[in-house]
């Protein structure tokens, strides 16, 4: 039990947004044993000692818990990936078809500014100058992932209300919450916190001391590492620069994304150090020509308690803790709609939809015969969604009918009985390693590099990939600048190759290129494939190059592909269509045509006719509320 605080500090609110209130430390029994009087901040006029500074961090956690739910729902029920049943409430049956009421529980930007004015507090009040005899700065891990929650705060509100109040001072009466405040839009947003954040990338960097990836370490917390508790600040950098490339079309924007991307993975575990891929998948056997029965290690990632062990190539980077009892303050209902639990009496509010299921079907699953010389590929209409790509029947086991029990003896017979293994955990996961990778494909394709962004998709990166595939097209040259720290990943990034395939390989592979985690053998399908040149329409025995725009457009569409068969569920996906819509020549018209896919091409209309917005116009893109917030 860590030594209770007695002093307390009143944190206000902004009266723009609600009444002037106190933060206290409230009740989170699953995250963090506590007294009811403790309160997150000391009184003193700065947080210098070790107990203050976890404390305060804790207690920023406790309110970022508030955001985890609306973390998913807002980034999966606005796409074109679930859909809602009739069973779902009213709130999330709004939020489907962009009809959010100023009353919609999910609506509440209130949560978002508890998080970022307890981080202003913090942030002003941190003491970073203090050091110890060996002359390192003692606190400012804390004040790094402090001002890192807060960037990702801001972040989710402009992305999901367009143009938000900004304050980074505490506001700590009710003079300073009736102040004016500025509005600033997501390009505001992403412009303000690349500088403040790269302002410490540029102090606090050293071999001993990386802030870009340097957590606070406190050990488990309900038996969860603390390290999964926080955003790393590349990746973070990485976003911003994403965005703000997505919102003004800029390549450079997009080569400093890739850039700050690709220094999380090679520097997560030290300087100079591997993050690959993995090779989970889900497969069929090589050579077989009885589909029946998938091998798959794809799921065990998110089936397993494993996935939220901390480890050097670690699957999961960042999560939201949630409490395990839906009378607690902070239990996620996620397990409850996307499952059948004896809490919603087996009856669930979102299902995949039909447009994932269309999509998943239409991949090309490509096998191998046993010495790797012909490729095939496994026949469509199979049972339990298998047609395709794998990976959506590995999350998504069809049990057919189930008997459950009711408790008191009352066993029934459950017909539509659902079971989503992304959704097992308490915890919210919010960032896990592909997401990395496959932003910094985008980042690197709309940089003006497509066939390097192909190749995390198609094989994996290492040196040898590059030479054989990105350098005959791009020049090394153009490529080591384009990366900066020197995109020639280290020999510990070993392939996956029809050698592991087959079982012949002597080594053990490490990297996997995206696309064979649920499609085979990516490298021999000849479904899948990025043309350099094409014969010449005024000379056909002679061939043209493709011109690198058209690459990009193919590349990006592979991209926004793969996000919906490997991120399913997980949250990502209206912000992934988001970033699409933007870089498309009408975004409104593309939105549209991206969200009406959701029961596929057959229902579009039926689709359109239910939303209550245009989303033709971008600002209906965004939430509002009550006037203040929003557009």
């Amino acid at each position: 039990m860590i030594t209770k605080i007695n002093n307390k500090v009143v944190a206000g609110v902004f009266s723009l947004l609600f009444p002037l209130s106190t933060f206290l430390f409230t009740s989170c029994e699953d995250f963090f044993e506590q007294e009811s009087d403790h309160v997150i901040y000391a009184g003193s006029e700065h947080l210098n000692n070790a107990v203050d500074t976890l404390y305060s961090v804790t207690g920023i956690l406790s309110k970022l818990q508030a955001l985890g739910d609306r973390t998913i729902l807002f980034g999966e029920v606005r796409g074109d990936l679930v859909d809602v049943t009739n069973i779902a409430d009213a709130d999330l049956k709004d939020l489907s078809v962009f009809n959010v009421g100023d009353d919609n529980k999910y609506n509440a930007p209130r949560d978002y500014y508890a998080v970022i004015n307890n981080c202003n507090y913090y942030i002003a009040h941190a003491d970073t100058a203090l050091r110890n005899s060996r002359n390192d700065y003692i606190f400012m891990r804390e004040y790094g992932v402090v001002k890192g929650i807060r960037a990702w705060t801001y972040l989710q509100l402009a992305l999901n209300y367009g143009s938000v109040p900004f304050v980074t001072e505490p506001i700590l009466s009710q003079e300073d919450a009736e102040g004016e405040h500025p509005r600033y839009t997501l390009e505001d947003i992403c412009r303000y916190f690349i500088d403040d954040l790269q302002k410490l990338t540029g102090t606090y960097v050293s071999e001993a001391f990386d802030i870009t990836t340097a957590t606070p370490m406190y050990g488990k917390i309900q038996s969860l590492d603390s390290r999964f508790f926080f955003f790393p600040m590349s990746v973070l950098l990485g976003d911003l620069h994403l965005w703000l490339a997505s919102s003004t079309q800029s390549a450079e924007e997009y080569r400093q994304a890739a850039l700050w991307y690709y220094n999380y993975i090679s520097r997560r575990n030290g300087s100079e150090t591997a993050y690959p891929t993995g090779t989970v998948r889900s497969y069929w056997p090589v050579g077989t020509s009885n589909y029946l029965m998938n091998v798959n290690t794809f799921s065990s990632q998110f089936a397993s308690r494993n996935e939220e062990t901390y480890e050097r190539e670690s699957e999961l980077i960042t999560v939201i803790p949630g409490d395990s009892l839906p009378s607690d303050k902070n239990y996620s209902a996620l397990r409850d709609l996307f499952n059948s639990t004896l809490n919603n009496s087996y009856q669930v509010s979102l299902v995949p939809s039909q447009g994932l299921i269309n999509l998943s079907a239409a991949q090309k699953y490509c096998n191998i015969n046993r010495d790797a010389t012909i490729a095939t590929y496994a026949p469509e209409g199979l049972s339990d969604y298998r047609s395709g790509d794998l990976r959506l029947s590995s999350v998504w086991p069809q049990y057919g009918n189930v008997y459950v029990s009711y408790g008191d003896g009352d066993t029934r017979r459950i017909d539509n009985y659902q079971y989503i293994l992304k959704y097992q955990s308490r915890n919210i996961h919010v960032l896990r390693r592909q997401m990395v990778y496959l932003r910094m494909a985008e980042a690197l394709n709309m940089a003006g590099f497509p066939r390097m962004a192909f190749q995390i998709l198609a094989t994996g990166l290492n040196d040898e990939v590059m030479e054989k595939y990105v350098y005959p097209t791009v020049s090394k040259e153009d490529s080591l600048k384009m990366v900066n720290l020197n995109m020639k990943f280290p020999a510990s990034y070993r392939l996956f190759t029809d050698k592991h395939m087959t079982g012949t390989a002597t080594d053990a592979a490490n990297t996997m290129g995206m696309h064979s985690r649920g499609s085979g053998y990516t490298p021999m399908n000849a479904y899948y494939q990025l043309v350099d040149s094409v014969p010449n329409p005024a000379d056909p025995t002679k061939n043209v190059a493709v011109p690198i725009a058209e690459q990009q457009a193919f590349v990006d569409s592979l991209i926004l592909n793969e996000s919906a068969l490997e991120f399913a569920f997980e949250g990502t996906r209206f912000y992934d269509l988001m970033r699409y819509a933007m870089r498309q020549s009408n975004p409104g018209a593309a939105m549209v045509k991206l969200i009406t896919a959701r029961r596929g091409e057959a229902k579009r209309a039926e689709v359109q006719g239910e939303l209550k917005k245009d989303l033709s116009d971008r600002t209906n893109w965004y939430l509002n509320w009550n006037g203040k917030i929003g557009f």
